[in-house]
């Protein structure tokens, strides 16, 4: 029975995480052994043994006793429930598109709806683009005119088919501007802000809205010349009765002389958003549009465009909103914040942007599979910081796991000596799934370092164990050879602790990683990470998985994740 339950702790540790859900595990056993259900009680009690055993291996270490115990068990593929996307009304090429506004780069809040479109894209064999929507001068980051193609090039893999920016494309608003004043479905508007509002919400049109066609031509030449900000708007005509106020006769195009970071003062009329995204939808041959749900007026206003000006519109798709309970996504305040120095950067490991999780090994993969696992939903979702990255750090793991080569790195190293070891090679696989990958050499002797906390934790009379090299046991002050077989540690009856180790006899490196809270882990790491190149992703034994981001005289690591 014992093996039973052990085979079973194994799979479910190897399969999430290296921890083990009693619950799971006794279904497991139920289901191999219904007969047990009368002593389901003792039977726990002993999960819960055996868990406690199990979790003082490291994962790689369950992985390889699964293997000895159970093989079969070790290729069980877990039971995931295929999640996928698709499109309704596909008749054509499918064309998409995602357009930001460029406030600032890209963060995880953005990385949802884009890597869905992305994922929708590749499936239909479509394309992607990418449209910058920054017809508004006062709420721009020039840098971000670089920053969100690199970043949609990076999440989508290479998906995006164009890269739009509107403030290049204002004649084809000004164009359906005049074809609407032409066809009489919209009209310059001089009432003021308070008069036009009093006159909506009690469903009177405006003394402007009546005016001849050729009164309006010169109105609405008047708004490029004579005019100034805040004079006139141009409006279009919908239904003044709408039930919903926010569909009478709204603004398409304002002036503002506010300086513009890439036309300047060119231009002083600017078309306000559901003006250009109708035009650039139907100028582009979207065929589909998949955005948060708050833009679902939005949508009905674009409609009426589209409408007057006999325009067949994209299908449109919606998805909730996730909300980031602990989380600080706001582009403004962060770029007053970098200016102030309180951050390095846009790739400060702290803050939640894409380019600081590529920087910390993070992969695009991750973050699509976090999205189709989401999946298109209108649900809103309220989601802590612990949360999403947990799903995250899952996705990003599973990628993570058979690439990155294991290496030993000790924080805060203390030196010590386990008196009676024999002089020998230890040889440790780079991976312990893939073999074929070579192996890491030590020369070993008596002396070693670990880490404080693996010192200052070491418990006297107890056998602990150097991973795969040695076992010794701590007498008083000393620290005596005691075997070198592992199974002579697991069955020992006063089992310690799993220590990872660097030897003395090898030349050390210095290294620092910095972790995503902003602290800096000094430390030593074993000398065959000379071999990497900087943005390799390794796994730190039984510690995590970080990035090379600096190699020289110190190698400069940034945590991903456990």
């Amino acid at each position: 029975m014992k093996s039973i339950i052990e085979k079973y702790v194994l799979k479910n540790a190897v399969d999430f995480g290296g921890k083990a859900n009693p619950n799971a595990v006794l279904g497991r056993i139920l289901g191999e052994h219904p007969e047990l259900k009368k002593d389901v009680p003792k039977l726990m009690k002993e999960i819960q043994l055996v868990i406690k055993t199990v979790g003082s291996l490291s994962p790689d270490a369950q992985r390889v006793k699964l293997a000895k115990l159970s093989p079969d068990l070790l290729n069980e593929k877990k039971e995931v429930k295929e999640k996928t996307l698709g499109l309704p009304h596909v008749k054509e090429n499918v064309v998409l598109r995602f357009a930001p506004s460029p406030s600032g780069p890209l963060h995880i809040g953005h990385a949802y709806v884009l890597a869905l479109n992305a994922e929708l894209a590749r499936k239909y064999n479509g394309k992607l683009i990418l449209r910058i929507e920054d017809t508004n001068p006062e709420n721009i980051y020039d840098k971000a005119y670089s920053m969100i193609p690199e970043d949609a090039e990076w999440l989508t893999k290479g998906t995006v088919s164009e890269v739009i920016i509107q403030s290049d494309r204002l004649e084809h608003y000004y164009q359906t501007a005049q074809q609407l004043v032409d066809g009489a479905h919209a009209y310059v508007c001089t009432c003021t802000a308070d008069k036009f509002k009093e006159l909506l919400s009690a469903a009177k049109p405006c003394p402007c809205r009546n005016l001849p066609v050729k009164q309006q031509h010169e109105r609405y030449d008047q708004m490029f010349g004579k005019y100034k900000p805040g004079d006139a708007v141009l409006r279009l005509k919908t239904d003044i009765n709408d039930k919903n106020p926010a569909m009478r006769d709204f603004a398409l195009m304002r002036i503002n002389d506010f300086k513009h970071p890439r036309q300047k003062t060119k231009h002083k009329v600017w078309p306000l958003m559901n003006l250009a995204v109708a035009v650039d939808d139907h100028l582009l041959n979207v065929t589909h549009t998949l955005r948060g749900k708050d833009h679902i007026d939005n949508e009905k206003r674009q409609r009426k465009i589209a409408d007057a000006l006999g325009w067949t519109m994209p299908v449109a798709l919606y998805v909730g909103k996730i909300n980031f309970t602990d989380i600080r996504l706001k582009t403004s305040q962060i770029k007053k914040e970098i200016l102030e120095k309180k951050y390095n950067g846009w790739d400060d490991i702290r803050l939640p942007f894409l380019r600081s999780l590529k920087r910390r090994g993070y992969t695009p993969d991750a973050f699509c599979s976090y999205a189709v696992d989401v999946g298109i939903t209108e649900t809103d979702k309220k989601v802590t910081r612990q949360e999403f990255f947990k799903s995250v750090n899952h996705f990003n793991k599973e990628i993570l796991d058979p690439q990155a080569n294991r290496y030993f790195f000790v924080a805060e190293p203390v030196k010590i000596k386990v008196v009676g070891a024999p002089a020998r090679e230890v040889a440790l696989h780079l991976h312990p799934d893939f073999h074929a990958r070579g192996v890491r050499k030590f020369k070993v002797h008596e002396d070693f370092v670990i880490a404080r906390k693996d010192f200052e934790s070491l418990e006297q009379k107890k056998v602990h164990r150097l991973m795969d090299c040695v076992n010794f046991v701590v007498d008083k002050k000393k620290m005596l050879f005691h075997s070198l077989e592992y199974d002579k540690f697991k069955n020992a009856e006063n089992k310690g602790m799993i220590i990872h180790w660097l030897s003395s006899m090898e030349k050390l490196i210095d290294c620092t990683v910095l972790i995503d809270d902003g602290t800096v882990v000094k430390g030593k790491a074993e000398h065959h990470i000379s071999q990497l190149s900087e943005g390799a992703v390794v796994q730190f034994e039984r510690q995590f998985f970080a990035r090379l981001d600096k190699k020289g005289k110190k190698y400069e690591f940034w945590f991903t994740h456990r």
